[in-house]
């Protein structure tokens, strides 16, 4: 039986982890800094008893450590943290309000690096190794108009997360990646009616939540990477542009046409 920290667990892959690893018997502290939300969905009843509930703002320094108190209560204490929690709202540069640079780079960076940290030092003091799993995006490699502070947010998140691992692991602490292409989630929703957004549908579908479910479950526990990508098609294609910015300038309108059907048609079918 392990003790996992999710963050962002009222709704999308952090909701749907939560009840993935309750279920098989780990310990699972969920928080979110929506704690009404998060009081709904367990009052649903689906996680079941191995859940503990902690408001947590991943922006917030003592909210963490709170957390973690929580944690390490549990057992033989902390031994996997998942940092989940992200936001995003699309935009052209022209038109980003200061308040949308704070928005990402405070959750999607500064929240990363938070727990990181965080979990870091309890489990070196610990001595017994450890886990943190950070979620990035494919926006982690390859340029996104229309999403750049998402996809700035998220190449800051891959830089800490390598240069993290690489401290770490003389500790015994490993520290992975996930690079989902867009998942169906609500924050895949509220993409819909924005044109900015529109290379997040370029894809052949979107990803489920149970897609990253047996990326987590059967490959990042069990083999602790550094990062993976989802999908692997998908993941070759934002590696290319990582490698090589230029070809974005092509490949731009061709998946931007692409994203742009794609959300005719989901709008066609609500």
């Amino acid at each position: 039986m392990a003790v996992l920290v999710l963050t962002g667990a009222a709704s999308g892959i952090g909701a749907h982890m939560t009840g993935v690893f309750a279920r098989r018997g780990d310990i699972v502290v969920a928080t979110d800094v929506n704690l009404a939300a998060l009081e709904k969905r367990a009052a649903e009843g689906a996680w079941g008893t191995n859940v503990r509930l902690v408001k947590l703002d991943v922006r917030e320094a003592a909210d963490w450590e709170a957390a973690l108190d929580r944690a390490e209560r549990e057992g033989a204490g902390l031994d996997v943290v998942m940092n989940i929690a992200g936001v995003l709202k699309p935009g052209w540069v022209p038109d980003l309000a200061a308040a949308d640079v704070d928005f990402h780079l405070d959750v999607n960076v500064k929240g990363t690096v938070l727990g990181t940290r965080a979990a870091a030092a309890r489990m070196i003091a610990r001595g017994r190794g450890g886990h943190i799993v950070n979620i990035g995006s494919l926006a982690s490699l390859a340029p996104v108009p229309g999403l750049s502070l998402y996809a700035a947010s998220k190449f800051a998140v891959r830089g800490f997360t390598l240069a993290a691992a690489m401290e770490l692991a003389r500790h015994d602490i490993a520290v992975t990646l996930v690079m989902p292409d867009a998942v169906q989630t609500p924050m895949l929703d509220l993409q819909v009616d924005h044109e900015e957004a529109a290379m997040t549908f370029s894809g052949p579908r979107p990803l489920t939540v149970e897609d990253v479910e047996l990326a987590l479950v059967n490959e990042v526990l069990p083999k602790r990477p550094l990062e993976i990508t989802l999908p692997l098609c998908r993941g070759i294609l934002a590696r290319t542009a990582n490698t090589a910015p230029a070809a974005s300038r092509w490949l731009e309108p061709i998946l931007t046409k692409k994203g742009r059907k794609a959300q005719e048609r989901i709008k066609q079918g609500r």
